[in-house]
């Protein structure tokens, strides 16, 4: 009789998925994570600048979060507390202008911003001949530079405060430029009053270096020489695009370490910025110091009153009184210029 072997059972262990870190082990300090989302209905183009807003805050967002009409800002609260996020960004649109608001997570304050102008990633690599977004582009967080808000102004040393928390801190001792691979750039304008609001790619380029050397170092691939005369006709022929303008002093620095296998330590590199979009132009509205709640800190369309109010566990009758009276303080900023209409369904004190 034939003899059956037995077959031993494969067992297939699952993939652990590696967890995002909560500290950083160099700095010590809390990684500040965030939610991107959306109050209300939004139309196509918002919804897109949402998505792009999400990926310029990876790694430490939730690229791919759910939203559903019925959730209200409690159970986004409740959902961010062990998950360690830290900040909120809404989008939200009225039938006058799409607003951002920039919360701190569990308590405030929340900054409201006003969006006069915006432009979509996609619309923005399309402007560009030659766009660049390498794989590891979004692997490490982006590098925050702040411009014109040393005025001494209360609301802008708080906007100050929000946008340097909302993207973890950098020890430049120890920080790998490796993973400096982006920027955001807030640049205030005071006659203005605008914040242009900018994402950058950041690539860096060996002075005296011809582009034609630097591509063939990078790829490894053998140039194609059926035209020229010699080999020294490659090397000295220049190549489409501006070669002089990586010779700007103003623009190079002396690498500290190796940088891959063009840019070496102790060498000249100048220093690149490519727009990635998206691109915005703010107007910082008010200033509130609970989570889209509590007194007004600060208001465009008139002094703040700091108040807090209280702490409530009222009943629905108050609450109600308490929304009529914030409709009322909405009407009067209406007087003024445009508002800024509350969409939540239910706010955190």
């Amino acid at each position: 009789m034939a003899r059956f072997k037995n077959k031993k059972k494969v067992i297939v262990k699952p993939v652990a998925k590696k967890k995002q870190p909560t500290v950083d082990h160099i700095t010590g300090s809390k990684i500040p994570m965030s939610f991107v989302f959306s109050r209300g209905k939004l139309p196509g183009p918002l919804r897109q600048l949402q998505m792009d807003l999400r990926k310029l805050m990876l790694p430490y967002t939730a690229l791919n979060l759910k939203e559903k009409k019925r959730n209200n800002l409690k159970d986004f609260l409740n959902v961010a507390g062990p998950m360690g996020v830290t900040h909120f960004l809404i989008i939200s649109k009225t039938t006058t202008a799409p607003y951002l608001r920039v919360a701190r997570t569990p308590q405030g304050p929340t900054l409201t911003f006003k969006i006069h102008e915006y432009s979509l990633a996609v619309d923005v690599i399309k402007s560009q001949l030659r766009p660049r977004c390498p794989q590891d582009l979004f692997k490490n967080a982006p590098l925050i530079v702040l411009s014109g808000f040393g005025t001494g102004d209360q609301h802008l040393k708080l906007t100050t405060i929000m946008f340097q928390n909302i993207f973890p801190a950098i020890d430049i001792n120890t920080v790998k430029l490796s993973s400096c691979q982006r920027i955001v750039l807030l640049n205030y304008n005071k006659d203005t009053k605008l914040i242009d609001f900018r994402h950058y790619s950041i690539r860096l380029q060996p002075v005296g270096v011809s582009r034609r050397i630097r591509k063939f170092v990078q790829n490894h691939q053998v140039p194609d020489l059926r035209n020229l005369q010699d080999v020294s006709d490659f090397v000295t022929k220049a190549g489409y695009g501006s070669e002089s303008e990586a010779d700007d002093e103003a623009a190079t620095v002396t690498l500290a370490s190796d940088l891959g296998r063009v840019n070496r330590a102790s060498t000249k590199s100048a220093v690149k910025l490519q727009e990635i979009g998206p691109r915005m132009t703010l107007q910082l509205i008010k200033i509130e110091e609970g989570l889209c709640s509590g007194g007004v800190i600060f208001s465009e369309y008139g002094s703040g009153d700091g108040k807090k109010k209280q702490d409530n566990e009222e009943d629905p009758e108050d609450q109600e009184d308490e929304d009529e009276d914030r409709e009322d303080i909405v009407q009067d900023e209406e007087d003024h210029e445009e508002n800024i209409v509350e969409d939540d369904d239910e706010d955190v004190d």
